[in-house]
C-alpha cells in the first residue's frame, strides 16, 4: 500500500527513522536511538531464544563476515547458497541469529523492499553521533515515557508501559515518572469517569494540559468528521478507547461474516473529541463510486444523532474525494 511505500522510502541510511523493537517491531524516530541502549544490552540474550549467538557461534561469525565483506544482506538471500557452493545453515537458525544481532544493536535494518528486511552493520546505518552517546537506563526510560506522552496526551502508567513493551518494570517506571514529576516534566492527572465512578489516575505533560483547556474553550459546537483506520494509534488500546470515548474499538476482519456485528473493515468516525460512528466501505472503481456497505452510529440524543450523521457524511465525502470516487449514499 501507499503507507508501506512511504515507510520504505524513509527507512534508509540518513533518513529520519530506524527499525527496532518499540510496541512491536516498529519504525521509530532516529532521535530515539540512544534511548534504547538498555534494550539492546538486555536483548543480547534474546527474550524468545536466549543466548542464541553463544549457541551458534559459527553461524553468527559467518553472518558477520558475510555482511562486513560483501555488504548488506537481504533476508531472502539467506535462503540461497553460501560462497564456495556450501549451503547456509538451517534457515530458521540463520534468520534467528540475524534477528538476535539486530536486537542487540550489532546489526541494523538498512532498508526494506516489499517487506523484506536488508541487514547491515549498525555503523553503516546509524549515524556515529547517535551510536556514541547511548543513554543510561534511567535517562532512556525518561526519554521514552515523555515520547509516549507526546503521542497519547494523557495516559495511565500501564498504557505508557505497553507503548514500549516495558514489561516487569513497574517499580522502575513509577520511580521514573516521579522523577519527571519533580522536574516539572509531567503532572499526575486523574481522568473523571463518564458514569460517575472512580477517577482513573494517569499522567500528562503540563503543556498538553494547558492545550487541552484551550481547545475546550475554542472547540465549536459541531466538528467536521474524519475517518480513522481501525489500526490508528488512537484505537490500538481497546480499554483505553472505551475509557476515553465510551467506544468499543472492535476489529472483525478475522471473524466469519455471520459473526460480525458491524462489518469487515469498519472505519471509526472521529468528530472533535468523540468517536461517533463506524462505516464499512467498498470501492467500486468501475462505476467510480464508494459504496457504503454499512453505517453504525453511537447512542445519543436526537440532536447528537443529527450531528453524528452529518460528521459521518463529511468524513465519507472527504475520503471519497481523496480516492477520486463519488460516495453512493
Amino acid at each position: 500500500g501507499l503507507d508501506a511505500r512511504v515507510g520504505e522510502e524513509l527507512l534508509r541510511p540518513g533518513a529520519p527513522i530506524f527499525e527496532y523493537w518499540g510496541h512491536e517491531a516498529s519504525w521509530i524516530p532516529l532521535s530515539l536511538y540512544p534511548a534504547f541502549e538498555f534494550r539492546r544490552r538486555e536483548f543480547r540474550h534474546h527474550p524468545w531464544w536466549g543466548d542464541l549467538v553463544a549457541k551458534h557461534p559459527k553461524v553468527a561469525a559467518a553472518l558477520r563476515k558475510r555482511i562486513r565483506e560483501d555488504g548488506p544482506l537481504r533476508s531472502v538471500e539467506m535462503e540461497g547458497e553460501g560462497r564456495g557452493g556450501k549451503g547456509w545453515w538451517d534457515l530458521g537458525i540463520m534468520k534467528r541469529v540475524a534477528t538476535t544481532l539486530w536486537s542487540s544493536g550489532e546489526l541494523a535494518i538498512r532498508e526494506r523492499r516489499n517487506f523484506q528486511r536488508t541487514y547491515d552493520l549498525a555503523e553503516r546505518v546509524i549515524p556515529e553521533d547517535l551510536r556514541r552517546r547511548p543513554l543510561s537506563t534511567a535517562d532512556g526510560l525518561e526519554t521514552l515515557l515523555l515520547a509516549a506522552l507526546e503521542g497519547h496526551g494523557w495516559a495511565t502508567t500501564g498504557t505508557l508501559a505497553a507503548t514500549w513493551r516495558l514489561k516487569n518494570r513497574k517499580a522502575e517506571l513509577v520511580s521514573t515518572l516521579r522523577r519527571l514529576e519533580e522536574k516539572g516534566s509531567v503532572v499526575a492527572c486523574a481522568l473523571e469517569a463518564a458514569d460517575g465512578g472512580s477517577p482513573t489516575m494517569g499522567w500528562i505533560r503540563p503543556g498538553d494540559l494547558e492545550l487541552a483547556a484551550r481547545l475546550e474553550r475554542a472547540r465549536p459546537q459541531s466538528d467536521r468528521g474524519v475517518l480513522l483506520s481501525p489500526f490508528d494509534p488512537v484505537l490500538w488500546d481497546r480499554p483505553r478507547v472505551a475509557r476515553l470515548f465510551g467506544f468499543d474499538a472492535l476489529l472483525e476482519i478475522f471473524k466469519p461474516a455471520p459473526r460480525r456485528i458491524y462489518g469487515y473493515y469498519c472505519l471509526p468516525v472521529l468528530a472533535g473529541e468523540h468517536l461517533v460512528a463506524r462505516v464499512d466501505l467498498k470501492a467500486d472503481r468501475k462505476r467510480g463510486a464508494l459504496r457504503i456497505v454499512s453505517a453504525h452510529y453511537e447512542k445519543g440524543t436526537s440532536e447528537r444523532k443529527k450531528r453524528d450523521r452529518e460528521a459521518t457524511r463529511v468524513a465519507v465525502d472527504r475520503y471519497a474525494a481523496a480516492l477520486g470516487l463519488k460516495p453512493a449514499w
